[in-house]
C-alpha cells in the first residue's frame, strides 16, 4: 500500500462505495491484525505505510477510521457486496 492509495477518513454511509470496494484487502488485513491485538502504530506502518511516530494524530484518526469502517464491512457492508455475486 502507498501513502496516496487510501483517504485519511474513508467515505462513511450506510452504502458500499467504490472506495470500499477498492480497499477490502486493506479492511480484512485492519481487522486481522486488530484481531490479534497488533499495536495499532505498527499497523499504520504497514498498512497504510507512514510512521505514526512522526504524525501521530492523522496515524491515530486514520487507523480508527479505517478500522471502524472495516467493522461496519462486516456487519453491513458485506450483503451488498455479495448481491448480485450470489445470482
Amino acid at each position: 500500500m502507498i501513502k496516496d492509495d487510501f483517504l485519511d477518513q474513508p467515505p462513511a454511509g450506510a452504502k458500499l462505495t467504490a472506495y470500499d470496494e477498492a480497499h477490502l484487502k486493506l479492511y480484512v488485513r485492519l481487522l486481522d491484525a486488530n484481531a490479534q491485538k497488533a499495536d495499532w502504530r505498527e499497523i499504520v506502518e504497514v498498512l497504510f505505510g507512514f510512521d505514526a511516530e512522526a504524525e501521530p494524530e492523522r496515524a491515530l484518526l486514520v487507523y480508527t477510521a479505517h478500522l471502524e469502517r472495516a467493522k461496519w464491512m462486516t456487519e453491513n457492508g458485506f450483503c451488498e457486496l455479495l448481491q448480485g455475486r450470489l445470482h
